[in-house]
């Protein structure tokens, strides 16, 4: 089946026309494409002037005459690749975000879901190539989105837009879910950005750095919320702004879950403060961590507390905070007690590796000393935990100093988590732990999506990009899900899964119903997999 498909020379401004014929690929089994120039579109008329075939005009044959009138008369079929991006479209519409989108954006968002099409299929590709790939493919904008537009796509997308969407997309939400909250650095070339800062770089890239954090869903997988951040801010002081976002945008009856990073006796108060429930690890070497500790470690090991699932023991303390509260507007302090959940964990394994790495550094430090080669990274262990002294007569001698020692590895092998919510360890650790799905989103962001360095210039594009970029994540997330409820993983990779979709063709014409070509029994499984009714073919 031939296509017609017309692409202008941006030096000259001529558009000119394509004869697109498909093939199928033995090799790479897959649908590939021929071109053939067949002439220039007039831009008064849109008729298609026969060239030959170096853009001067020539005479017109009987034959090519014809081929044009197929054209003028509005006869002619347009075909194009459609099994994955009719995925997207379905999942849009079955989730509602397609809508929240469309109420948000206007006519834009058909761009929008366009290029977040485009990401999630051509990974690592620069944009710059869409053109090529929305030739050849049925997406909802149906037109080419060259770099420069792209740009004003970015920059048009503004903040109260933004908020409408996750006004309107945070409604989607299981209100018994737990959301994970946490961040990640993204790199970036520029540093003329305000927000890109050099700070710690979680993966030790030495280029000045953003900060994105994502708040998702631990059960439905999905992201509903993230803000950009400067690359220097600790994860600890981003959490009060975080809550004030949440009730800016009226997100109701959030519960948090979050790593050690995000604790502190601040962030506990305002949790409490906003009357949201919360789950956060802490540091064991807190004070009101090892009272309660001490008064349940002696049993601690019975077979009562063992989790065989997890191979831990694991014993759940209530306890009281001491909630502290300055009323600015009272001038005035307000303290009182509330009830707090302390899930502590213990695991021998890693408290027996722990103790013998522990020992071994000990080890090497100490001949470090007694050799004379001794480094300067390393003197506050050799202060904390030797006691050095030196004679002219003896020479060096070292002691361990013990207490120090034991109070370094009383603590191995033991976690704990905190919550306000009344539930039993095994839950706990459940919640917790499906947490990484916030892991896995960063590394569909920097790997599928190609956000592991910026190359924006501009603080408007790179909003409008980071959101763009988002909308894409939320497709990714729910297809990865699908995949691995389903066991897809055991057959295909995400790649795979998506282009074992792609080559599937669909069938334009004026006036006729959209055709979709042949679909295999094994592409049904994987739109069943996905919760999606494949798309119905001759």
């Amino acid at each position: 089946m031939a296509a017609i498909i017309h692409q202008t020379d941006k030096r000259s401004g001529i558009t000119y026309a394509y004869e697109s014929i498909s093939y199928w690929d033995k090799e790479k089994k897959q649908s590939r494409a021929k071109r053939k120039l067949i002439g220039r579109v007039d831009k008064e008329s849109g008729e298609i002037v026969p060239t030959d075939g170096r853009g001067r005009n020539r005479k017109t044959s009987a034959d090519q005459n014809a081929y044009v009138g197929v054209v003028k008369s509005g006869t002619f079929t347009s075909r194009y690749f459609y099994g994955a991006t009719y995925l997207f479209d379905a999942i849009g519409d079955k989730l509602g975000l397609t809508e929240d989108l469309k109420q948000c954006f206007g006519d834009t968002y058909k761009q929008i879901l366009s290029i977040a099409y485009y990401l999630i299929l051509e990974g690592d590709t620069p944009l710059l190539r869409f053109e090529k790939w929305g030739l050849l493919h049925k997406h909802p904008y149906g037109k080419d989105i060259p770099s420069q537009r792209s740009s004003e796509l970015f920059v048009s997308i503004t903040e109260e837009s933004k908020n409408q969407f996750f006004k309107r997309w945070g409604r989607h939400k299981d209100e018994k879910e737990f959301w994970a909250y946490d961040t990640t650095s993204i790199s970036s070339y520029s540093e003329q950005l305000r927000q890109i800062q050099y700070g710690h770089n979680k993966e030790n890239d030495l280029l000045a750095q953003l900060n994105l954090a994502v708040v998702f869903g631990e059960s439905s997988n999905l992201p509903f919320y993230y803000r950009k951040l400067a690359g220097n801010i600790p994860d600890s002081k981003t959490l009060i702004h975080l809550l004030a976002d949440l009730n800016q945008l009226d997100f109701a009856k959030v519960k948090l879950v979050m790593d050690r990073g995000f604790y502190s006796k601040e962030n506990i108060n305002a949790l409490f403060e906003a009357h949201l429930k919360f789950l956060v690890s802490a540091s064991m070497s807190r004070s009101f961590v090892q009272k309660e500790l001490e008064n349940i470690k002696e049993d601690f090991r019975s077979y009562e507390h063992y989790l065989p699932d997890y191979e831990l023991y694991a014993h759940t303390v209530q306890t009281t905070w001491d909630y502290k509260r300055v009323r600015l507007y009272k001038k005035d302090t307000v303290e009182e007690k509330k009830r707090i959940y302390l899930h502590y964990y213990f695991n021998i394994q890693r408290a027996a590796e722990d103790e013998k790495a522990f020992d071994k550094k000990l080890i090497a430090y100490k001949e470090e000393l007694l050799q004379g080669r001794s480094i300067k990274e390393h003197q506050s262990f050799y202060d904390k935990y030797f006691i050095i002294k030196q004679t002219p007569k003896r020479g060096i001698n070292i002691q361990i100093r013990t207490d120090a020692v034991n109070k370094a590895k009383r603590n191995y092998g033991f976690f704990v988590l905190l919550s306000n919510e009344k539930m039993d360890s095994t839950r706990a650790l459940e919640i917790y732990r499906n947490k990484d799905v916030v892991e896995k989103a960063f590394g569909n962001l920097k790997e599928r999506l190609n956000m592991r360095r910026l190359l924006v210039s501009s603080e408007q594009s790179l909003d409008g990009k980071l959101f763009v970029e988002f909308i894409a994540l939320i497709y990714l997330s729910y297809i990865k899900k699908q995949m691995q409820v389903n066991g897809l993983y055991k057959k295909y990779t995400l790649h795979t899964m998506l282009d074992k979709l792609d080559v599937i063709e669909c069938f334009e014409h004026p006036g006729k119903k959209l055709r979709v070509g042949e679909t295999l029994q094994k592409q049904k499984e994987i739109y069943e997999a996905m919760g999606i009714e494949a798309p119905s073919s001759l």
